[in-house]
């Protein structure tokens, strides 16, 4: 019974042509292996949320267009992305000044 047309067979029915070969597995050499550094993050990286904090504000229609078309682009929502990019600019600024901004950071204390 197909629930709609367009759809795979209901559970229980006989399922189409792939999956119809059996996988024979055998005890040889696998040949040269490169070992791959672990880069995913830790389980408990993925499920950590930072703590929202809803705000009103107010953004140029220009800037909600763009975020929203690029949002249907990459198939996610445009306040997630800008919400991202907010963090990724706080976590920027927040990290130690480099020598380089300290030295212009240090000109325009003494200038003002």
């Amino acid at each position: 019974m197909l629930l709609f047309g367009f759809l795979e067979p209901v559970t229980g029915e006989k399922g189409g042509e792939f999956m119809s070969e059996k996988i024979t597995y055998t005890n040889e050499p696998l040949g040269d292996l490169k070992v791959v550094p672990d880069f995913l993050p830790r389980p408990e990286e993925l499920a950590f949320r930072d703590e929202g904090v809803k705000i009103t504000i107010a953004l140029s229609k220009r800037s909600i267009e763009f975020f929203k078309g690029e949002a249907r682009k990459h198939h996610t929502q445009y306040q997630r992305m800008i919400r991202q990019l907010l963090d990724v600019y706080a976590e920027h600024h927040l990290r130690p000044l480099t020598s380089r901004s300290t030295r212009t950071r240090a000109k325009v204390v003494r200038a003002g």
